[in-house]
């Protein structure tokens, strides 16, 4: 990956994730894609249009609220069904309007829906039930009450009951507290413990919590497990126990996959859902054999092209990318990030005057706003530097984000020239103008740093925690200034424990975690965490500090195959060149 500069941009700003879901993947979101989740008027009650000529405002009403119902707003769904069931005069319209009316707690829409209803289909049982009730005063006041009866009338019908289980969470997603929504259904799912759509609305609603609670994860757990039971192979039920599993522990929801599908293997949800854990695990190889073999399977499915194209970037493998994103490219597939990708590898293989052609392509939204300053950059590695600062001071920012964009990117770039005074002189004036800017005052403090500024690091890196005081990369920043840069160790450890319980994976911690332990003596502790962070990201300063450890333990040689392994990839770090020179010259 190039480097990016340190604000937004982080590292990839357009990552696996974020460019899956512009494509439209949408792997592991279980509770919107997985394959059976009723997402058109046919799921439930299948309002069958027959009575009216299918007009073109009559087909727009029915799909939004097809929409409406996918993307979690139950009433507006219901207001676009009941629309159109008035104007078509189709009691099964009608009767979808009424249920998903009541679900979303629109009393006043359920009871005018149902008189609708039971005018157009005066023989409807359920229609004179659902009239009689909502007229009854207070009607719609016992939202449990509410659901239980929707419940029971739909009992007869086993169909139409899970349906409804399915929906239920949907139907409850404008509810804020997920915990009250979660007992709610174990309540209502008491009833029938022989429904696997009953159990599987408890633990996707479990899931929702959060799962901070154990209780609450273990019984999601169960409950998933007995949907499976009760509905053996039935992929919303193991999409949703791998999603609870991976919160606790990827490597878990990772097996499980694995074992589900040696049952299933045409399921192309579970193997897209595994193939999603093993990108975020950073397996990256298994994540691509995955998605090819989905494509393999369905040679026009472009999403999973995209998704194949984008890991062969992670892995720098840009021959196969770069033919993927032409093949996509040519055929009109989502051009702005495919131009962004195309100007990536360009870059990296340095053909920066293609680079700079493609990412002039990317012209949308944040994107778009990315490869603006990624033309900057790339004049910078062209050797043009003083074109590429005039190249930014051309750029007209939307808003005050942007303009600090602008001046971090400059900063960057003289960064990665050594040019430290000039770029501590940008940030200083930048900052001048913001002088309450988090980004600016972590910015001029890592600059600093460079320049053996230690007091402003520390007063710099003081003030950002007084603006933000649980931002765990100002205190992992200051903790481990004063760790390697001073013998405040032990106040420097307590800054990177704190910053550990805010963000208990992020790799750049775990290595000052690493680093603190080492520097005071605790050799064992040290390599632990070091080779979390190793893990998690192969970065040369990581595999420096590793090295270090190991040679401190006797293990020379396996640290010296640490570092070799790390120059290759990059050879020209400055601390990893200084350490290995400085302990195996």
């Amino acid at each position: 990956m190039f480097p990016y500069s340190s604000h937004s941009l982080s590292r990839l700003a357009l990552n696996l994730a974020l460019l899956l879901g512009a494509a439209g993947t949408g792997f592991g979101a279980v509770a919107q894609t997985a394959p059976d989740m009723p997402t058109s008027p046919d799921a439930v009650g299948a309002p069958v249009v027959d009575s009216h000529p299918l007009t073109a405002e009559l087909v727009y009403r029915i799909l939004v609220g097809d929409i409406a119902l996918q993307r979690g707003a139950p009433a507006l769904a219901a207001r676009a069904y009941f629309e159109a069931a008035r104007d078509a005069q189709d009691a099964q319209l009608a009767r979808r309007a009424t249920e998903v009316a009541l679900f979303a707690r629109q009393r006043d829409l359920a009871l005018e829906a149902a008189r609708l209803w039971l005018k157009l289909n005066p023989s409807a049982d359920r229609a004179k039930q659902m009239v009689a009730t909502l007229s009854q005063p207070g009607a719609g006041g016992d939202m449990k009450a509410e659901l239980e009866r929707v419940l029971a009338e739909a009992g007869a019908d086993s169909k139409t009951l899970g349906d409804a289980f399915v929906q239920l969470n949907q139907a409850l997603a404008a509810q804020t507290d997920k915990t009250v929504v979660y007992r709610l259904i174990v309540e209502l799912a008491k009833p029938y413990p022989g429904v696997a759509e009953a159990q599987f609305a408890v633990a996707l609603a479990g899931y929702n919590t959060g799962l901070a609670d154990l209780e609450i994860a273990a019984a999601s757990i169960r409950a998933a497990d007995r949907a499976l039971e009760l509905k053996p192979g039935w992929e919303r039920a193991a999409l949703i126990k791998a999603d609870i599993l991976a919160k606790a522990s990827p490597e878990g929801a990772i097996r499980f996959l694995n074992g589900f599908l040696s049952s299933a293997p045409e399921s192309r949800a579970a193997t897209g859902a595994l193939a999603q854990l093993y990108v975020e695990q950073k397996r990256l190889g298994e994540a691509r054999a995955l998605f090819q073999r989905l494509l393999d399977e369905d040679k026009s499915d472009r999403d999973i092209q995209f998704a194949v194209g984008a890991i062969s970037v992670q892995m720098k493998d840009y021959v196969t990318a770069e033919r993927i994103f032409e093949e996509l490219r040519s055929e009109g597939v989502d051009p702005g990030s495919v131009a962004f990708y195309l100007g990536q590898i360009a870059e990296e293989t340095k053909r920066y005057d293609e680079a700079i052609a493609r990412y002039h392509e990317v012209i949308d939204g944040e994107r778009g706003w990315i490869a603006t300053l990624r033309i900057g950059t790339v004049l910078a590695r062209k050797g043009d530097i003083d074109g590429a600062r005039r190249y930014l001071a051309t750029l007209k920012p939307e808003n005050r984000e942007r303009g600090i964009e602008i001046h971090q990117t400059e900063a960057q770039i003289l960064r990665d020239a050594g040019d430290y005074k000039g770029a501590y002189a940008v940030l200083s004036s930048a900052l001048a103008a913001e002088p309450n800017s988090a980004e600016l005052i972590y910015d001029v403090a890592m600059v600093a740093e460079k320049l053996d500024r230690l007091d402003e690091v520390e007063s710099r890196l003081t003030r950002l925690i007084e603006l933000k005081p649980d931002n765990p990369q100002a205190l992992n920043a200051l903790g481990y200034t004063l760790v390697d840069r001073t013998p405040r160790t032990a106040e420097g450890l307590k800054l990177i424990e704190k910053a550990l319980t805010l963000a208990p994976e992020d790799p750049s911690i775990l290595d000052s975690m690493g680093w603190a332990h080492f520097r005071m003596g605790n050799l064992g502790d040290s390599e632990k965490f070091l080779r979390r962070a190793l893990a998690d990201r192969p970065d040369p300063e990581i595999a420096a500090h590793l090295g270090e450890v190991l040679w401190a333990k006797g293990e020379r040689d396996h640290a010296k195959e640490v570092w070799q392994s790390q120059l290759k990839e990059t050879p020209d770090n400055a601390l990893l060149l200084e350490t290995v020179r400085r302990l195996a010259p």
